[in-house]
């Protein structure tokens, strides 16, 4: 019995509809490529949902990851402490900005999520505020958990348990030419004086479709904020670790955020964990002989050392000459691709933020994540060898620092194909 039908009879599926699901069974990775029981290669051209930076089977990762089992798999973080977990703490503050001075371990990034905003909330609490609202951009996505779903758009993830998220303020996103309108919705929260944190995705909302923003109106909203004693959270889940031409996405602006949120490359997609960073003003508003001020959240995996020492080499990678090259290549390549296709019919827009490439295609059904086109779209290109999971009615190609050109130039090539087919 082939993995597929093993997996469909004990195994359910994140973000799937169970009902006639067949999943394809990936055997192996390397590089840029995936590969299946029966041999078949696949480009990983969405890095395994934005995770895999640099590449599957990376050995230089492996080599450290297994160095690090040999020594110490885990031990508990509360009263504890591991070198793995301090160098980690040390290095990620030396890319973060200057304001950013403690970091807190979690398991992904919808926790990392969950802790900055107990963070946003018990801070104010801490100093006896009655600040508690929250704002955040409509359509965004910050997670599965409650929290980070209470502070996402209202949705058709959402939808089952809208009555036990928290209220939260939600304006525009401001796309161009609403700039003005968004910030003005911002002000007009902010007049109340009663908002504790604006959380939002920097640049680009990911699964809203890859939407994105200017650096310039971002950097209005986050000096606004700062004036009015509002923290700042950026989500840099997706966005972190050169998806957008710079480390973090938050260094095309000047004023940075209070909190960040890292996930997603933070390990270049080998093992699961998140990362809070705070302000030392923050840290010092959980600091008291009063007990019931204390951050009370944590999980049994806090500070992994495999974990770690995955991220430790992944940032090694990151720091290398070649990872800048690679991103710039990317970028160089994709905007290439962009201009000789931005006027095609099937096109109602294309977008790019660094990596990032987004195509949205012209349809005559809803715009949503449910869009009839998904599924068309996605078997067009897996028959081709190439893994693109459309958002609705959106491609994009999120790709490992690794590929090759000749894999980009196939990549836009089956695109090009697909276009011009009207398979729309």
């Amino acid at each position: 019995m082939k993995l597929p039908e093993r997996d469909n009879k004990v195994i359910w599926h994140p973000y799937t509809q169970m009902q006639g699901a067949i999943s394809i069974g990936i055997v192996r990775g390397e590089g840029a490529y995936l590969f299946d029981e029966d041999g078949r290669k696949f480009i990983d051209a969405i890095s395994s949902w934005w995770v895999n930076t640099h590449g599957h089977s990376n050995k230089y990762i492996s080599e450290k990851v297994s160095q690090q089992l040999n020594t110490l798999e885990h031990v508990i973080f509360a009263g504890f402490t591991h070198p793995s977990a301090v160098e980690l703490a040390e290095r990620l503050l030396q890319h973060l900005p200057q304001n950013q001075k403690k970091i807190f371990y979690s398991d992904n990034g919808s926790t990392a999520v969950e802790v900055a905003l107990k963070m946003a909330i018990q801070f104010y609490s801490n100093k006896g505020s009655t600040k508690r609202k929250i704002v955040a951009f409509k359509n965004a996505y910050h997670g599965d958990t409650f929290g980070a779903m209470s502070v996402s758009g209202r949705s058709l993830f959402t939808n089952p348990f809208s009555q036990y998220l928290f209220d939260v303020n939600f304006i525009e996103l401001p796309v161009k030419g609403r700039e003005e309108a968004s910030f003005e919705q911002l002000k007009e929260i902010l007049k109340t004086d009663d908002v504790s944190a604006f959380i939002f995705e920097p640049l680009v909302q990911g699964a809203a479709g890859m939407l994105m923003y200017e650096p310039e109106i971002l950097e209005k909203m986050v000096a606004y904020c700062k004036i009015n004693n509002v923290i700042t959270i950026a989500d840099e889940v997706m966005t972190g670790f050169h998806r957008t031409g710079k480390f973090f996405a938050t260094d095309h602006i000047n004023e940075k955020p209070d909190i960040y949120c890292l996930s997603k490359g933070l390990t270049g997609g080998v093992m699961a964990m998140g990362v809070t960073s705070c302000s030392q003003e923050i840290f010092d508003a959980f600091l008291s002989d009063d007990k019931t001020k204390t951050l009370y959240h944590g999980h049994s995996y806090t500070a992994n050392p495999v974990a770690c020492s995955a991220a430790l080499a992944s940032l090694d990678l990151y720091e290398k000459t070649e990872c800048a090259e690679n991103v710039k290549r990317i970028e160089n390549k994709h905007s290439d691709f962009f201009n000789s296709i931005k006027e095609h019919s099937a096109i109602t827009d294309i977008r790019q933020t660094g990596t990032i490439l987004a195509i949205e295609l012209k349809t005559n059904d809803n715009t949503s994540y449910l869009n009839s086109l998904r599924d068309s779209v996605y078997n067009f290109f897996l028959n081709k060898g190439i893994i693109l999971r459309p958002l609705g009615n959106i491609i994009y190609v999120l790709p490992p620092y690794c590929i090759s050109n000749d894999d980009l130039n196939y990549i836009y090539k089956t695109i090009k194909e697909f276009l011009d087919e009207n398979l729309i």
